[in-house]
């Protein structure tokens, strides 16, 4: 079942008076278990909804007539989360520190966030049951974990005896009509070179409906360094992107679409540049780091001729060390249409150790560290993607907190360059 916590104003549910806190227990017959089930059966043209009340009690049963598709205007409250039981050599929870935000903790592998946020899973806790259901809802598209199609490598990166028949279960998928993006998180040693080869045939052979292959290195932390993995060289990291690019030029002659796509950070990390934005097609994978750099580059290119002349202020961009490389170039940019003092502020983390460089694990302590001694600034340019939702940074410091810490007259946090430095 799942309980209704907010009421759409003038739909279909207001007018029933439904009550927030009660319970959706049936539509049609039909046991409703989640957020996912409702969606599904609510948008029949004739539904009979079972609603209970919240603290229990007998059932009332509404006979509803509609438009097919048309919402009863009915927000069902947040589904628990269906965890990972994989044991993942490069986990990335067991690299988290003590004392960040508790939802950083949480081993999820739930399909319902695949289907709904494009969280990646590897379908390695669905029986029967749940992934024929993924079949009879026609969830898709959905973000699979592969990592490897051998079986036993597979089963081996994901430290548990189950997971070796993801090629059949994709296979399945797509023969229903789910389409389907994949991602390997690529271990040296365990699923690369011949390894990578055989990921991508397997994967391709597999036929459109595999929208893509993205290519993610592994990253560590200083709290899972202990692990059986380590980073990839930049020479490993050349023999990636080739056979990567191999891929994609087979795809362009067959596809019309490059298909395969390596996250930023590769290239990052081997000290090329990011490919043009030519090479991302329609963008689907900037949420798991491929293109996002390229967008900001591109973005801030063409966006220039918008800024205001800003004599003499002093401005810092705030960012992890990686980006601070791309920044730089940008930096300069900015400054000569604008006539301001455009610094970039390189962010070593401290949390995580420095071997992690992305902007969106800084602590709000690191930037405020970084920041000590500089002297103050006019306005200071923050990574939305360090904070959450609540405003929080990773170190569950709330933002107004760093803000009143940090030399500036003006603080801005935002995903696009040019944006947060016109809002600010």
């Amino acid at each position: 079942m799942v309980r209704i916590q907010e009421i759409m104003p003038g739909s279909i549910a207001e007018e029933l008076r439904l009550e927030i806190g009660s319970r959706v227990v049936r539509i049609n017959g039909a046991p409703v278990r989640d957020g996912i089930d409702f969606r599904f059966l609510e948008a029949e043209p004739t539904v009979e909804v079972e609603i209970a009340p919240a603290e229990g009690g007998l059932a009332t049963l509404y006979e509803i007539e509609k438009d097919a598709g048309e919402a009863l205007g009915v927000v069902p409250a947040p589904d628990a989360v269906r965890e990972c039981a994989n044991k993942c050599v490069f986990c990335f929870i067991d690299g988290n520190p003590e004392g960040v935000r508790q939802t950083l903790y949480m081993r999820d592998d739930d399909f319902r966030l695949s289907f709904t946020y494009g969280n990646y899973v590897t379908l390695t806790n669905l029986g029967p049951k749940g992934f024929q259901r993924l079949i009879d809802q026609r969830l898709s598209p959905l973000y699979v974990s592969v990592h490897a199609t051998e079986p036993e490598v597979r089963e081996q990166i994901l430290g548990v005896p189950r997971g070796g028949e993801i090629v059949e279960q994709l296979r399945q998928l797509t023969d229903a009509g789910i389409e389907v993006h994949t991602q390997v998180v690529l271990c040296p040693g365990w699923n690369d070179g011949a390894h990578l080869d055989r990921t991508i045939a397997d994967l391709w052979a597999l036929g459109e409906r595999v929208l893509s292959l993205s290519v993610v290195p592994v990253g560590l932390t200083r709290y899972n360094v202990d692990r059986p993995v380590r980073h990839l060289t930049r020479d490993e990291q050349m023999r990636a992107l080739e056979q990567i690019e191999a891929a994609r030029e087979r795809s362009m002659r067959e596809r019309g679409t490059g298909w395969a796509y390596a996250a930023d950070e590769m290239y990052l990390s081997a000290g090329l540049e990011v490919p043009v934005a030519s090479y991302y097609d329609d963008w689907p994978l900037t949420e798991n780091g491929v293109g996002s750099v390229r967008q900001m580059l591109d973005s801030t290119a063409a966006g220039l001729d918008e800024l205001q002349r800003m004599d003499g202020q002093r401005i810092g961009i705030v960012t992890g060390a990686r980006m601070a490389e791309v920044f730089a170039p940008l930096a300069t940019d900015i400054g000569a249409a604008t006539g301001a003092r455009v610094e970039v502020i390189a962010v070593a983390n401290r949390l995580f150790g420095e071997t992690v460089t992305t902007a969106g694990l800084l602590a709000g302590a690191d930037i405020a560290h970084a920041l000590e001694g500089r002297g103050r600034f006019d306005a200071l340019l923050l990574p939305a993607e360090a904070l959450n939702d609540d405003g929080v940074f990773i170190d569950d410091l709330p933002w107004q907190d760093l803000v009143d810490r940090l030399p500036a007259q003006r603080v801005r946090a935002g995903h696009d360059l040019l944006e947060t430095l016109l809002a600010a």
